[in-house]
């Protein structure tokens, strides 16, 4: 299992009452796809702009998506140009992803709803290890759910995430769900607005 599926795992679990945005959970997506792909040696990060690595294959398949969209970008952006690029609808294909591994059963949705209620997490290995992970309070994981908006980090979280790359993305993962924040806000703004031109 990789970051980005224990993430979606930790999400997926949160009680019904407390959603998580699917924006900002696929930015986040997007930044523990980064930070795994830095440890594989599949992407460095020079600065803040990001590259192929030496390894091109992960065997995962959302994974080596990942890789296939870094391969021929120049001159290379920066890391949160990638996670905005990278994170589009991440968290339904990651969803779509669980579904089809079994891991993740639900009615067929409607519109763009993610998931449902109804929908009932497979009680599994790759469950029970995401939720320890958590638990542990990880600092990757945790920094990624905070960022996602879960609000469910453990109160023994602790410690800081080892070296400066990691430290960069996580930094630009959270930049960015403070934009994606900032545009909801004013688009929210110009809709009341809007609303309010036509009560007259």
């Amino acid at each position: 299992m990789t970051t980005a599926r224990d993430l979606t795992l930790v999400a997926l679990g949160m009680p019904a009452d407390r959603p998580v945005e699917q924006g900002d959970l696929s930015l986040a997506l997007a930044g523990a796809e980064a930070i795994d792909l830095l440890e594989i040696g599949a992407l460095t990060l020079d600065g803040d702009r990001v590259s192929p690595g030496s390894r091109a294959a992960t065997g995962d398949r959302l994974l080596d998506e990942a890789v296939a969209s870094l391969a021929g970008q120049g001159p290379h952006e920066t890391i949160e140009d990638w996670l905005w690029r990278r994170g589009r609808d991440l968290a339904a294909a990651y969803v779509d992803d669980l579904q089809r591994s079994g891991l993740l059963t639900r009615p067929p949705r409607h519109g763009l709803q993610l998931w449902t209620s109804r929908s009932v997490l497979a009680d599994s290995p790759e469950r029970a290890r995401a939720e320890e992970r958590r638990a542990s309070g990880e600092p990757v994981l945790t920094a990624l759910m905070d960022a996602a908006g879960t609000g469910d980090a453990p109160e023994e979280a602790g410690g800081t995430p080892a070296g400066d790359a990691v430290t960069t993305i996580l930094a630009a993962v959270g930049d960015a769900v403070t934009h994606l924040e900032a545009l909801r806000l004013r688009r929210d703004v110009e809709s009341a607005a809007f609303d309010n031109v036509w009560r007259g």
